[in-house]
């Protein structure tokens, strides 16, 4: 396959390794530094609100220690007890980040009731608590965008996820600011009602944080239990299908693990495909799926089915194809409503009698259960030479066999010329190869009858001559 333009090399896969441990390293650092800044705000100044975003942040700081174990176990290779890699290891992080962001979600949404039921308001504003929701915020957007970069570009789902939960952040943090903002309006106006902006807040953060738990807990879950969005296996579907000579895709199961997909499909080929063209068509089944799902670990199986096209012919040869023998002259007549195949089989010239009489029983058996519609079978046996023998050289003999065959060439009028002729000789026996040109248009039936007309008047001409192979070819081939 070539393309126009070729996409910059992606880094190796230890450079993917490095940056994904930095930036989780760096990511919770940072929740770190955030958490322990907003829990020292909080508990001065008795905001429940800046008290549920110190938890949120906590949770980030948690989540990022997952996020960078699992990021160091994911990119192990294979082994014994892992065959297909570590990759889950980071949607299972995923997974725990979503259990702990539920469950301080409803402890803080529990809270913020009981105080607003029980009026326990108690706030003690400070600047200091603005201050560091201001710098959380700040903190939080350049962590966001450098994590979901480093994400976008290995693949990790646990990086996607710690970004998402900082940009979650800024969202919290704004809504603390404003309830605190509220609340001291409040105060400063003598509203009492105003007071309780700062649980009310603390409520809005959690219900964003079950939000975003819903959706990171349905993606979490979809992976560990190997959901693939449909459309990806519509557009895998199509891409294979596309392939000549895949008659079908019988069955198709695709796994996410990690940044990583595995795909395993089963293909529908024809019945006379040959055993190197099925590698071929698997290769090309690989390639289609990995432009689908880039680098995917691919397995291809292969079965045979009958192609609704299939004649009596494409069968009988796709049983020689099957167990390696050549065939040729096949052909089919009709008796009394009764199919009978004749056809020619060259074996190794070594092999015994008894040998191929019941090799060649194997595959006439075979080939009346492949086609119930013929009614017997009728096998000459040819030996096909296994030994490579060394050249002769040109006798005088030769140049007679040669004239003998141009003389009979010229008396057949399709016949534009006989070349590249060649005589050899295997012990005492004597064979003639030759190409012979002839008409562009000339049917097929019409060159069969034409060369095998030309071989039955070269070998009254020449007896000695056991073994005759010609090679047709147009004339337009020559002018090339």
């Amino acid at each position: 396959m070539s393309v126009a333009a070729s996409n910059p090399a992606p880094p190796p896969h230890g450079d993917f390794s490095d940056q994904k441990r930095t930036v989780a390293l760096h990511s919770m650092l940072a929740a770190l530094a955030m958490t322990l800044f907003k829990l020292a705000a909080g508990l001065l100044s008795g905001s429940l609100g800046v008290l549920s975003d110190a938890a949120h942040s906590g949770l980030d700081m948690i989540g990022s220690a997952l996020t960078f174990f699992s990021v160091r176990v994911s990119d192990k290779p294979a082994d014994e007890d892992h065959t297909y890699g570590h990759g889950k290891f980071e949607n299972l992080s995923s997974f725990g980040e979503v259990l702990l962001m539920a469950v301080s979600s409803g402890w803080f949404i529990y809270e913020a009731i009981e105080r607003i039921l029980l009026r326990a308001v108690g706030l003690r504003h400070s600047i200091w608590p603005v201050l560091v929701v201001l710098a959380s915020i700040a903190v939080d957007f350049w962590r966001s965008r450098r994590l979901r970069a480093v994400a976008e570009r290995t693949g990790s789902a646990a990086l996607a996820t710690d970004a998402f939960h900082f940009a979650s952040d800024i969202w919290s943090s704004t809504a603390v600011l404003g309830g605190l903002a509220i609340s001291w309006l409040g105060l400063h106006f003598h509203q009492p009602a105003l007071e309780y902006a700062d649980p009310i807040a603390a409520i809005f953060v959690s219900l964003l944080i079950l939000r975003l738990t819903l959706h990171l807990g349905h993606e979490a879950v979809g992976v560990l239990l190997d959901q693939v969005p449909a459309e990806t296996r519509r557009r895998l579907l199509d891409e294979v299908a596309r392939i000549p000579g895949v008659l079908a895709v019988e069955r198709v199961r695709v796994r996410r693990a990690g940044t990583g997909h595995f795909a395993d499909l089963t293909l529908a080929l024809p019945s006379r495909t040959t055993f190197e063209h099925t590698g071929e068509l698997s290769q090309a089944a690989t390639a289609a799926v990995q432009r689908v799902l880039p680098a995917a670990d691919v397995v291809i199986h292969t079965v045979p089915r009958k192609a609704h096209a299939d004649s009596v012919f494409d069968r009988v040869r796709a049983v020689a194809a099957r167990h390696n023998v050549s065939v040729h002259e096949l052909s089919v007549q009709s008796h009394r409503g009764k199919l009978r195949v004749e056809q020619h089989l060259e074996l190794d010239e070594n092999m015994p009698l008894l040998a191929a009489h019941d090799f060649v029983a194997r595959i006439e058996a075979e080939i009346l259960r492949e086609a119930p519609e013929i009614d017997s079978v009728l096998t000459h046996i040819e030996s096909e030479p296994s030994t490579i023998e060394p050249p002769q050289q040109t006798v005088a003999e030769d140049r007679r066999i040669e004239r003998a065959l141009l003389t009979t060439a010229t008396q057949i009028p399709e016949i534009v010329d006989v070349h590249e002729i060649h005589v050899g000789r295997t012990g005492d026996h004597l064979s003639l190869a030759c190409h012979c040109t002839l008409p562009d248009a000339l049917p097929m039936q019409r060159v069969h009858e034409v060369i095998t007309l030309l071989e039955d008047r070269f070998r009254l001409a020449c007896p000695e001559i056991q073994r005759v192979t010609i090679h047709p070819e147009p004339v337009t081939d020559n002018l090339r």
